[in-house]
């Protein structure tokens, strides 16, 4: 069963963050490394800190300690400190403060008309510290939607009975506040005054906004999320260095950051948390050639962060892993496997060999260990999800019951189903191999 999450519904505390001056000595630490052979050092650098929650700074004076730290041409400190200013952007959405003159009161209305902002986690391969090239990357960021005053967030299954569970709606009902008026000044309840008089006093609904009928729509939250966004970066004093230009993008928000030479592109996912879960429904599409606008997908993608992040936590120095992931993400261009499938098979190594393994010195042998893992699943047509019935995953990570309990879901089933989508799978596996002796003797 699926629960709702209601207007008491707070988001996450962020302990055990590192103060502006930590971060900022830990990427200038990195910043400072030395490659580590040849074959390593045409690869990106891993950045393990961007494995944790994202953390706003507090204040005006704790952004620019944040924002002056970097060493000129130190480029990871420079985009991580580009990352951090749109994270407080982010921050000042939240406290609604950082608005002037006659959009003073839009910003009391939005109160009411937008979900509210909670936890911020960076996810994906450039926050995890394995992106397999320096172009084109893409820092992501996944920030979770709570309901504003007087509404629910009710998720509901797509396809009631679905093995596994992916496909979600969120419906958005109307909760009664009146016995809370009085501790939240002048919010009126949505089901028991006038309507005239709550346009007057704080807007229209959630349901009037950003809603297809009853259900939370993600077009239209990602279209709004861009104007708050947009409103909120003008008046900023960095919005004098760097120029932002919002990108075309239905179901997140895209933002390219520019100054100079430099340009960085951050996505922003959307999502509603499942519980007190790792496990988020988000804006990004699903795998079908059509998505509706009111669809909201299962996504892991913040378990596998915190998955990156303990391992960072507990590594010894020198170990290679991310490297390793990698190396073996370049060799994919071209073929159809997808990076996913690859670190699903990396995490399933990783959970099952020891961190002292995947040192420097077991370089070969993890890569060996990788592509034996992928050729085996290939011939039995078989790749099970990290998570979906897993009894080994990490305390540290918290999955919802029906995801605890869930069948072991086959990432491989489509060569199950198509004897020649697996044939064309093995010959892609056999050129990757030959490229992968290529890259390796050529760098020796």
């Amino acid at each position: 069963m699926v629960s709702s999450i209601g207007v008491t519904t707070c988001p996450r505390g962020q302990p055990g963050q590192p103060s502006p001056e930590v971060h900022w000595a830990q990427c200038r630490a990195a910043g400072r490394q030395k490659g580590l052979g040849l074959l390593y050092s045409a690869l990106v650098r891993p950045r393990p800190e961007y494995c944790e929650q994202l953390r706003a700074p507090q204040g005006e004076k704790d952004l620019r300690v944040a924002t002056t730290c970097p060493e000129e041409g130190n480029k990871d400190a420079e985009r991580a400190m580009a990352v951090t200013i749109l994270v407080w952007v982010l921050q000042q959405l939240i406290l609604n403060v950082r608005v002037v003159g006659d959009e003073r009161d839009e910003a009391r209305r939005d109160h009411s008309s937008f979900p509210g902002l909670g936890s911020r986690f960076g996810i994906g391969s450039t926050m995890e510290g394995w992106s397999p090239s320096e172009e084109n990357i893409i820092y992501r960021v996944l920030v979770s939607l709570i309901p504003p005053y007087g509404h629910a967030f009710l998720p509901e299954l797509c396809n009631p009975g679905e093995t596994p569970e992916r496909n979600f709606r969120i419906r958005v009902q109307l909760v009664c506040t009146c016995k809370t008026e009085q501790l939240v000044g002048d919010m009126l309840c949505f089901i028991h005054h006038d309507e005239e008089e709550q346009r007057r006093n704080q807007g229209p609904s959630l349901l009037q906004t950003v809603c297809t009928g009853s259900y939370l729509d993600v077009q239209k939250t990602a279209c709004r999320f861009h104007q708050l966004v947009k409103a909120c970066w003008v008046v900023l004093p960095h919005s004098r260095r760097w120029r932002l230009t919002m990108l075309p993008c239905n179901r997140s928000c895209k933002f390219k950051m520019a100054r100079a030479e430099e340009e960085i592109i951050i996505e922003i996912m959307l999502g509603v948390q499942q519980g007190n879960s790792d496990i988020f429904l988000s804006s990004q599409a699903s795998e079908a050639l059509f998505t509706p606008s009111t669809t909201w997908t299962s996504s892991c993608a913040v378990a596998e962060a915190k998955f990156f992040e303990r391992l960072a936590r507990r590594a010894p120095d020198g170990s290679f892993h991310l490297r390793c992931l990698q190396l073996c993400a370049r060799i994919l261009v071209g073929t159809g496997f997808s990076e996913y499938a690859l670190k699903t098979v990396v995490m399933h190594l990783l959970n099952t060999t020891p961190l002292s393994g995947w040192h420097r010195t077991h370089f070969l042998l993890r890569l060996d260990d990788i592509m034996r893992y992928l050729c085996h699943c290939l011939e039995e047509k078989r790749l099970d999800h990290f998570f979906f019935g897993n009894e080994k995953i990490p305390e540290e990570i918290v999955l919802p019951p029906a995801l605890q309990r869930a069948e072991p879901f086959n990432l491989f089933q489509h060569l199950a189903q198509d004897p020649d989508a697996q044939a064309q799978a093995m010959r892609e596996f056999t050129d990757m191999q030959d490229r992968l002796t290529r890259m390796l003797a050529n760098d020796n």
